[in-house]
């Protein structure tokens, strides 16, 4: 049974996992299962279905909120809900502004992040380490590959709402992410602004099936392949750091759905490679010297394994109290 401040600490989490989902590169599901509220999520997930129906139909309202674990979820949704309409502006204000060292603090958030998810993993053996083998080796190859034309078309806005929503669960994938590789990014952004109903109708029920299928997946493989999936889990974090490495070059650019010019390709460089991009005259990308800001992106990095660790410790006296 939860208690009021039990209900606030998981408004916090919801509000944590709606700052990093609107971040490309960054995911919900990270954040979901550092807090501890991963499998509790799934469970949840999972248990909308045709036997809450039936519970609604003989035992009342009660039962059936109560079988869905409709506090937890409700909870978890106005935190998400939250952030996405207040926090996503700064953080969109901060990535613009202060670039490296905002992606150093989710470097270091996901770093730290390995080291717990891969604690997870009760017995390491062949099958686990080549899980987290394939699970790096997915998630960097997500990362390294070159966006989509973008498609207004409705039916893929479905199946881009079913493919990012299964992102968004799963830690080290960043839902956003995967809607700017499948080209869906700016026509869904566009359709938020503009309040198109019948685009934002068709990628809330990809997303509505995609989630209610992939998440019985995931329930199976933690029932079934508990140190496997872990591994895996930890491997898709692993290589997502490729993503977020804070120092790159850009190698092509896009417009907006504000019709401002921004990175579109990007590859990882040293710091003292890096460099800033402009346009000349005639549209074409000039490269400018840029300060790297080495020692405050390492501190940055620190800072965001220190909350990862710090929440580890409270979690633990948590569990003991």
């Amino acid at each position: 049974m939860r208690s009021l401040f039990d209900y606030f600490v998981l408004l916090l989490k919801g509000m944590a996992m709606g700052a990093a989902d609107v971040v490309p590169g960054v995911s919900g599901g990270t954040i979901a299962f550092i807090s501890g509220i991963y499998e509790e999520l799934l469970e949840t997930i999972n248990s909308v279905n045709l036997g809450a129906l039936k519970t609604l139909k003989k035992e009342g309202v009660k039962a059936a909120w109560k079988s869905i674990n409709g506090n937890f979820i409700v909870t978890l949704i106005l935190g998400i809900g939250i952030s996405i309409s207040s926090l996503a502006k700064l953080i969109s204000y901060l990535l613009e502004a202060h670039p490296i060292l905002i992606w150093s603090f989710f470097f270091g958030l996901v770093l730290a992040s390995i080291v717990y998810v891969g604690k997870q993993v009760k017995s390491w053996n062949i099958g686990t380490v080549v899980s987290l083998i394939i699970g790096t080796g997915l998630s960097f190859w997500v990362t390294v590959l070159p966006p989509m034309t973008n498609s207004n078309e409705l039916w893929f806005i479905f199946v881009s709402g079913m493919i990012a929503i299964c992102a968004m669960i799963l830690p080290g994938i960043s839902g956003s992410f995967i809607l700017l590789l499948m080209g869906s990014y700016k026509t869904v952004l566009e359709a938020l602004k503009d309040k198109e109903l019948l685009t934002i109708g068709m990628f809330m029920a990809g997303a509505v099936i995609g989630l209610l299928s992939f998440s019985r997946v995931l329930k199976w493989m933690f029932a079934k392949y508990h140190d496997l999936t872990i591994a895996i889990l930890t491997g898709f974090l692993i290589g997502s750091l490729n993503k977020l490495w804070p120092w790159k070059e850009t190698i092509s650019i896009r417009v907006n759905s504000h019709d401002e010019v921004v990175p579109f390709m990007q590859e990882n460089v040293l710091p003292i490679d890096y460099t800033t991009f402009g346009l000349d005259e005639i549209n074409e990308i000039v490269y400018f010297s840029a300060e790297p800001q080495t020692i405050l992106a390492i501190g940055f990095c620190i800072l965001g394994a220190a909350i990862i660790f710090g929440m580890e410790i409270v979690s633990k006296k948590m569990k003991k109290a």
